[in-house]
């Protein structure tokens, strides 16, 4: 089992003309493979921050990262290794995939970077990586990012996070820039893939809704402070802090907004749309 700690992690960012800004002050939780964590809070509220500093392209002002209880490598063959096994899927995939390749290359380029199969094996592994995100694989592999939907395309970039094997995956906002008709099936498709690969998720989001349904834990985070965490029932259905409670009230209906999408609602979704 692979677990990664936060540890009580403060970023202040020095801010020309306006001083310091604590961005995150003294945050700690612990992330595990086969668990997700629900990451809630408002726009500036430090959930971006979280995520830079995990893919190391933020450093805390103080605490630390650790994984299996070794703090993270800062550089060389130690931090490549750190990233092998903890992927990032981005806000956009619009701007995630470089529109000058083909799908193909995306997926090509992690496999051997990181050496995941022999050589002769490579063209095969792209092709059960387009299938295990469920997507027609000779439709797409030669296609450029722009041919494709939206939701094509978060599926090949969850695929390309999933090219070398990780057991931790940050999923930052990872369908707040589709539409809404098929957000539910990405969601649905990040889910099952935890479950089947033992994957440790940090789903980061602005929507209680969703993060009940797919997380096992929910952390909330306001200007940069913890001030809800618990089981993702607990926090949703009995909130402790105002500011979870003003979060849940915004939140549409989740009871509702699942049950309209029914059996039906998720075949269609979980399609290659």
């Amino acid at each position: 089992m692979t677990t990664l700690e936060f540890a009580n992690v403060t970023k202040v960012y020095n801010v020309r003309g306006a001083g310091q800004l604590k961005a995150l002050d003294d945050v700690s939780f612990t992330l595990t493979s086969g668990r997700t964590i629900g990451l809630v809070g408002q726009s500036g509220s430090g959930k971006s921050t979280i995520a830079k500093i995990l893919t190391q392209l933020e450093t805390p002002t103080s605490g630390e990262v650790r994984l299996d209880g070794k703090p993270i490598p800062r550089r060389g063959k130690g931090l490549r290794a750190y990233r092998q096994q903890l992927r990032m899927v981005f806000q956009d995939p619009f701007a995630s995939l470089n529109p000058y390749h083909s799908i193909r290359y995306h997926l090509e380029r992690p496999i051997r970077l990181d050496g995941v199969v022999p050589k002769n094996e490579t063209e095969a592994e792209v092709r059960r990586l387009l299938e295990r995100v469920r997507l027609d694989a000779d439709a797409v592999i030669d296609r450029r990012p722009h041919e494709l939907s939206g939701g094509q395309r978060q599926r090949v970039a969850i695929a390309r996070a999933l090219a070398s094997r990780p057991s931790l995956l940050v999923a930052d906002e990872p369908v707040s820039m589709l539409d809404v008709s098929i957000r539910l099936g990405v969601l649905t498709l990040l889910a099952d893939l935890q479950r089947e690969e033992g994957l440790g998720v940090l789903y980061i989001t602005h929507d209680l809704a969703t993060a009940r349904h797919f997380s096992d834990e929910i952390m909330v985070l306001n200007q940069g402070r913890v001030v809800e965490h618990g089981g993702a029932d607990d926090v949703i259905l009995d909130p402790q802090d105002p500011y979870t409670r003003e979060l849940r009230a915004a939140s549409p209906d989740p009871e509702a907004f699942f049950a309209s999408a029914g059996p039906r609602g998720l075949g269609s979704i979980g399609g290659a749309q």
